[in-house]
């Protein structure tokens, strides 16, 4: 198997490192982080310009018909600056599951809207009760004479608050009762009945929690044709965490390059710290982590599209390692900087904090542990 990056690719990484070097500074993040929308609608439309919006989507839908390693390049390059506009709810899950879920028509209606910036989703099936269970979904959908009708809330909903149209999940309820489907569906974010309380996530951009009574929604709100929308689901949460588990290394580098510049010129008895063979060690130690991270995110997006047991094998296996790199990367930066490393006037807090938002994104590394060792007791089909 051949892992260079082709020539596009290459170009793709050059571009998004110097756009983010350029556009991402810290004043840049502290006007975010006070923001009440947490991003700037004139970075997300360079964005669209960029192709980058459109880069995992379906030419026939206005798309570049990129895979999951030229979005996990890009979202390194994110991590680098701390990027906090909404790509990975927008594109990495929200166009994913219309594109792999919804009927032509609802494709051709959202996807090209989604490539030029028109279109922001959100992705609504966390729930408080269901601990990082995929599978477990309390809200149901009870299908009407005329459409459906939606009870329960979602939690930990990736910037719903900025979503135009919001895809919540839900267990589907026919004339028979409970079906035992999981269902998406639609949902503009001005229907009335919602009620969304966003909040400051760790480390930069925003979430929120939804609540609905009763929303009623026309019968074309449904994705698709109403079969079980579950293994969906865990293919585009396995494809977010490849694309964060990119994000996560990006971030690391960056601690990394900064630790090593301020051990060269951080003096102590007369000397750099970087003199110390102990310091050197532990910056190797930094490096080695990266590295072995760097690597696991590039297997996960490589598996993107692999059968359901091992491409779920490899995110949870690249969730679970990049995780616990990622605390150690971050942990020995900020020792190595001192008590500085705690203030904002560095900005490496900043950067740790991001690292420890994303340990617990979508499950942590004991719960990705976990489910790596199970679904190696799972005979994969012939």
């Amino acid at each position: 198997m051949d892992l260079n990056l082709s020539d596009e690719q290459r170009l793709l990484r050059e571009s998004a490192e110097r756009f983010v070097a350029e556009s991402y500074d810290a004043d840049h993040r502290r006007k975010m982080a006070n923001d009440p929308l947490g991003f700037s609608p004139l970075v997300w439309k360079q964005f669209a310009e960029l192709g980058w919006l459109a880069l995992p989507i379906a030419e026939e839908f206005g798309g570049l018909g990129g895979g999951a390693v030229d979005v996990g390049i890009l979202m390194e390059a994110f991590g680098r600056g701390l990027v906090s506009e909404p790509y990975v709810a927008t594109v990495v899950l929200g166009a994913a599951l219309i594109a792999r879920c919804g009927t032509t028509e609802q494709k051709q209606a959202s996807l090209p809207k989604v490539a030029d910036g028109s279109l922001k989703l959100a992705l609504a099936h966390s729930e408080r009760a269901a601990r990082f269970d995929l599978a477990k979904v309390a809200m149901v959908a009870d299908k009407m004479a005329q459409g459906w009708r939606l009870s329960g809330s979602k939690i930990a909903v990736l910037d719903g608050h900025a979503a135009d149209e919001i895809i919540v999940s839900a267990h589907v309820h026919d004339h028979r009762g409970p079906s035992g489907r999981i269902g998406l569906f639609l949902v503009p974010a001005t229907t009335p009945s919602i009620a969304i309380s966003d909040y400051q996530r760790l480390g930069g951009g925003r979430a929120c929690n939804i609540e609905l009574c009763d929303v009623h929604l026309p019968e074309d709100a449904l994705l698709g044709d109403g079969s079980d929308a579950l293994p969906a689901i865990e293919w585009a949460v396995d494809r977010a965490m490849a694309a964060l588990g990119a994000e996560a290394v990006g971030i690391m580098q960056t601690l990394l390059d900064t630790t090593l510049e301020y051990t060269k010129i951080r003096k102590q008895f007369g000397r750099p710290l970087s003199a110390n063979q102990v310091i050197r060690h532990r910056l190797a130690d930094m490096a080695m982590q990266v590295n072995e991270s760097r690597s696991m995110a590039l297997r996960a997006a490589l598996k993107a599209d692999a059968d359901p047991v091992e491409r779920a094998r490899a995110a949870s296996g690249a969730k679970a390692k990049i995780g616990r790199c990622a605390r150690f990367v971050g942990e020995q930066s900020i020792q190595l900087h001192g008590g500085m490393g705690v203030t904002e006037e560095l900005e490496v807090g900043a950067y740790f904090k991001r690292l420890v938002a994303f340990d617990t994104l979508f499950g942590g590394s004991a719960h990705h542990y976990a489910r790596h060792a199970e679904l190696g007791r799972t005979k994969a089909p012939a």
